[in-house]
């Protein structure tokens, strides 16, 4: 009995492994997806990728060298025109220094000359012994004497010190802002070293200061698209980190000049951007840039997936599953990628064949 069984599943075995390989060996109908042309709007759009920056970033240096002694500010907070930022304590140069300080001893000398003078004049003048005009001459040199002395003064007090009694208000030592925004960054510490600006160096940047409801996109499109730019077209912005946000720009600057970046001839362009008061956007955000090149509404298109390429020409296939399918050459003409516009050749009656869907 058990021999029998053997038999029969094996018998089984060898007519299903028969009929796994005939079905197999059977040839497949391919199924084709059947398509309309329809009206659509379609444009040819350019990607540029740049960032999010302030229109105008102002770096904030000292108007005296010297050490960071105490600091107001943090990044990240507001601050108003002429508002304190830093303090720096002045490090004198010795040779200033002993220069200055020689002056206000001259200077201190000549006083006492000129007081001297004007006393003993003015004795005489009192006793009608010298004439006015004489008298009037020791006058004035006693009050240039007082006015140099004053002057010297000032001056040690600004190379010892940074600052004088008679412009403290304006201190060069308290750094201010020279405008109101948002502070970007201090990239100093206190007790670092500062230098003012001169003919040699930039100076030493206390702070990056910029006004972040002024927004502009800036980024580098590739030679072969910027020739359909113009100032003014519209943007479609979209930033990295807001993924799912976009905003409204507007071209405003296509540079003239072209800049060599990884090989291949680039131009800067700009984009002024309008952010919602209520998104928080930080300087240097990644974003990218849209821009319609051209766009054409309500024309006769076909998805370009559905088009066959030869050469200069293009074909697509007419008909259906049941009667078979025509290779019928047409024009085309704009696409965006996806749908490809049809000049002629196709109404919007026809049926064409797309992408396969299965195999019979």
């Amino acid at each position: 009995m058990k021999k029998y069984i053997i038999w029969a599943l094996l018998a089984i075995l060898f007519v299903g492994t028969f009929m796994f390989l005939y079905n197999n060996s059977k040839t497949k109908k391919d199924v084709y997806e059947e398509i309309n042309p329809s009206l659509k709007d379609i444009s040819r759009t350019a990607v540029v990728t740049g960032k999010i920056i302030p229109r105008n970033e102002v770096n904030i240096k000292p108007q005296i060298s010297g050490i960071i002694s105490d600091l107001y500010k943090e990044a990240g907070q507001q601050v108003a025109a002429g508002e304190v930022i830093a303090r720096v304590k002045v490090i004198p140069d010795m040779s200033s220094l002993s220069a200055a300080q020689s002056r206000v001893r001259l200077s201190e000398i000549n006083l006492k000359q000129a007081q001297t003078n004007f006393d003993r004049e003015k004795a005489l003048y009192d006793k009608q012994l010298v004439s006015a005009e004489e008298f009037e001459q020791v006058r004035q040199a006693l009050e240039q004497a007082k006015e140099e002395y004053s002057a010297s003064q000032d001056a040690l007090e600004v190379i010892r010190d940074g600052v004088s009694k008679t412009n403290a208000s304006s201190s060069s030592t308290l750094v201010r802002s020279t405008v109101s925004g948002l502070i970007l960054d201090i990239p100093v510490k206190v007790g670092n070293s500062v230098i003012l600006s001169n003919t040699f160096n930039d100076g030493t940047t206390i702070a990056t200061v910029a006004n972040m409801n002024d927004l502009i996109f800036d980024g580098n499109v590739d030679e072969t698209e910027v020739g359909r730019l113009s100032e003014g077209m519209p943007v479609s912005i979209t930033i990295g980190a807001l993924q799912d946000l976009s905003y409204d720009a507007v071209l405003e600057y296509v540079s003239p000049k072209a800049i060599v970046n990884n090989g291949a001839n680039q131009f800067e362009i700009k984009a002024a951007v309008a952010i919602p008061s209520d998104i928080k956007i930080r300087s240097g955000y990644s974003a990218n840039a849209t821009i319609v090149l051209e766009k054409k509404e309500s024309v006769l298109s076909v998805p370009e997936s559905a088009v066959e390429f030869d050469g200069d020409s293009t074909y697509v296939y007419v008909g259906d599953a049941a009667n078979g399918y025509t290779r019928r050459q047409i024009k085309t003409g704009l696409s965006d990628g996806v749908n490809i516009q049809v000049l002629s050749g196709l109404e919007e009656s026809d049926k064409i064949r797309g992408n396969k869907v299965i195999s019979e």
